[in-house]
């Protein structure tokens, strides 16, 4: 039996995110699932592809209030929702271009510059914010957040573990599960069993597969202190390459909310169609 063992949210793109143990689904997916972005003064997205030290800040929601925080530094905190009187940011992300999204304001904009080290903004999603699915497995009316490429990614434990047995045959150490930063964690099916998956059901929410995740150097970066290493891409390389693109490895599986409601649990039962 597959059940869901791990949820995890990430409210700001590229920031540190936390456990829960129930998600609401809505339009763009998980609720309160990458709905900010730091951008730089042009209005391009930055990740811990570019800047690692965007690992060490934790990123909370909690009573309507998204609340920034890193060691040494304190915190700061915005508003998670809307704010009719903020300023419109044009801001891009991959192969989206001109989105309109709220600025956060100077102040967290000086707190996230000073720790980055470079000029940078938090921008927020409001009423204005339209970005449309752009894989094959999208349909009209499927849009989604600040998230890479789809709303949700799942791993397995059995994937995860596969993977590092592998690594320590070679003389590596493991790699955690906050590697891959996922959305849902699932056990009780065979190592990368979800590549095979179609559809999910986890009660009554249904979530679409839209094809495996290929991996960058994120998941080379130790979540807890910013710092770089070799794997787990040097060992993907060796058995998980696209088909697609030889030259991208993947692990991991995007996933399309078709259920624009509902909630996620851990323990759901997870069943699914290939």
């Amino acid at each position: 039996m597959i059940r869901v063992t791990g949820l995890f949210v990430y409210p700001v793109k590229s920031l540190r995110g936390y456990a829960v143990t129930a998600a609401g689904l809505d339009a763009l997916g998980l609720v309160g699932d990458r709905r900010f972005l730091v951008v730089d003064e042009s209005g391009k997205f930055l990740t811990q592809r570019a800047q690692p030290r965007m690992a060490l800040i934790n990123a909370r929601l909690a009573g309507g209030i998204l609340t920034l925080s890193a060691d040494a530094v304190g915190s700061i905190s915005v508003s998670e929702g809307s704010d009719p009187s903020a300023s419109l940011r044009s801001v891009s992300i991959w192969k989206h271009q001109g989105l309109l999204a709220e600025d956060c304001g100077p102040a967290v904009a000086s707190w996230l510059s000073s720790f980055l080290g470079s000029p940078c903004a938090l921008v927020r999603i409001g009423p204005k914010f339209q970005r449309p699915m752009l894989k094959p497995a999208s349909r009209p009316g499927d849009l989604f957040t600040f998230a890479d490429g789809a709303p949700i990614l799942v791993v397995s434990e059995a994937s995860v573990a596969m993977l590092n047995d592998r690594i320590v045959a070679d003389g590596g150490e493991p790699v955690p599960m906050n590697r891959f930063r996922p959305n849902l964690v699932v056990d009780g099916c065979a190592a990368f069993a979800e590549d095979t998956w179609s559809r999910l059901q986890l009660g009554d929410v249904i979530l679409r597969s839209a094809g495996q995740s290929e991996r960058c150097m994120i998941t080379t970066t130790d979540q807890l202190t910013g710092e770089r290493g070799k794997e787990p891409l040097r060992t993907l390389a060796t058995f998980r390459r696209s088909p697609a693109n030889p030259t991208e490895v993947v692990f991991g599986v995007n996933l399309i909310n078709e259920s624009k409601s509902g909630t996620i649990r851990i323990g759901d039962e997870a069943v699914f169609t290939v």
